[in-house]
């Protein structure tokens, strides 16, 4: 069976949890598992981030959520979001995010669908200010479309 990868604080409650482990042997094996080179939060991050936005498009703040779940430090995983973003700008994947949804869903033709993709972008982590942006301008499209026909 293949070790799951998790961050120091992560691996350290798992160990806890088993029974007869101590603090002073769950850290001596966190230390070991470091010397070894195993357990990197800050390679931990960058990879995790890096597959996730790989996987599908997904927004930073949802990226950074789940770092938090993850008990990677906050400053861990902005430094690795800061590289993840900087190699795949959060507008790209939004794009790439709005395109899946139309195509699975259609074009939104009604403020209701609008704001059904709004929520659904909000969710997948990406900022309001880029969501409200990205949202108005596939709107707007669909309206300059339909105005030739009525």
């Amino acid at each position: 069976m293949a070790a799951k990868p998790r961050s120091v604080a992560e691996l350290r409650e798992r160990l806890l949890e088993g029974r007869g482990a101590s603090k002073e042997i769950v850290e001596l094996v966190i230390e070991r598992l470091r010397e070894y080179g195993y357990l990197d939060d800050e390679r931990f991050a960058q990879s995790y981030a890096s597959l996730r936005v790989q996987q599908r498009p997904i927004g930073r703040q949802r990226l950074q959520r789940d770092l938090w779940l993850k008990k990677v430090d906050k400053a861990t995983a902005d430094a690795a979001l800061d590289q993840v973003f900087a190699a795949t700008p959060e507008a790209g994947l939004i794009d790439r995010a709005i395109a899946k949804r139309v195509r699975l869903r259609g074009r939104p033709k009604s403020r209701v669908e609008a704001k059904k993709l709004f929520d659904h972008l909000l969710r997948q982590g990406f900022s309001f200010e880029l969501v409200s942006d990205k949202v108005r301008a596939v709107s707007k499209s669909d309206v300059e479309e339909s105005a030739p026909n009525a």
